[in-house]
């Protein structure tokens, strides 16, 4: 019994040396892929809405850019705005988002250089206003203008046009920057500007419109 009882003992000892061995070497060269699945874990956290009162709502996103920025893209307001809100409709529920082609329309005809969130999205009968200001919009770096990297910065703001005309109830969230490709630009050849241009839109609305509901972020 005390031999037994002294190889169970050494057993132990190995097989925990072993699997101290074995962490050590996947720690030093990164490997994960040799750690126990129930050991990784899944490595996700859930992020809750910024504002979280667009469900069953009537809602308008509005974009405003300034002269310089129109005068390079003069599509950006609805091109944004639709973009966002398709991204809404999807994840959003019970959301009904009046159309971006219907205030774009109505801000040509107008040709208003500024606008009262607030009193526009009464006009389109929306219980909220999604408001983006664009603060930064590029494609390329100032310093090296053959280098494509888009960079889209905008301040972000929820009008709640129900509340009483005379004190509006406005909800200022964080701003949303986002930039692509995220490490380093690249060359202005063929179909890269599209290209960079599109999926810089696509981050900013996503980035945008996670603001309004939860959804899971990789560590």
């Amino acid at each position: 019994m005390r031999a037994t009882g002294l190889h169970t003992r050494y057993r132990i000892r190995h097989a925990t040396a072993v699997a101290g061995l074995a962490l050590t070497v996947v720690t030093l060269t990164g490997c994960t892929y040799l750690i126990p699945l129930f050991m990784l874990g899944e490595h996700k956290r859930t992020i809750p809405a910024e504002y979280d009162g667009l469900r069953n709502s009537r809602t308008m996103v509005l974009v405003w850019a300034g002269q310089e920025t129109l005068f390079d893209y003069p599509y950006v307001r609805l091109e944004l705005a639709t973009y966002i809100a398709d991204k809404l409709r999807n994840e959003v529920e019970g959301i009904e988002l009046v159309e971006p082609a219907r205030v774009e329309d109505h801000i040509e005809r107008t040709l208003a250089t500024a606008f009262d969130p607030a009193e526009v999205g009464r006009r389109f009968h929306a219980d909220k206003v999604i408001y983006l200001e664009l603060l930064e919009m590029r494609m390329r770096r100032p310093e090296t203008p053959t280098l494509l990297q888009g960079r889209i910065s905008a301040s972000v703001a929820v009008f709640d046009t129900r509340a009483d005309v005379d004190d509006p109830q406005r909800f200022e969230l964080a701003t949303v920057t986002v930039t692509y490709p995220e490490r380093q630009p690249v060359l202005n050849n063929r179909g890269a500007a599209e290209l960079v241009r599109q999926q810089t839109y696509i981050n900013f609305a996503e980035r945008t419109a996670q603001k309004f509901y939860e959804y899971e972020e990789e560590l």
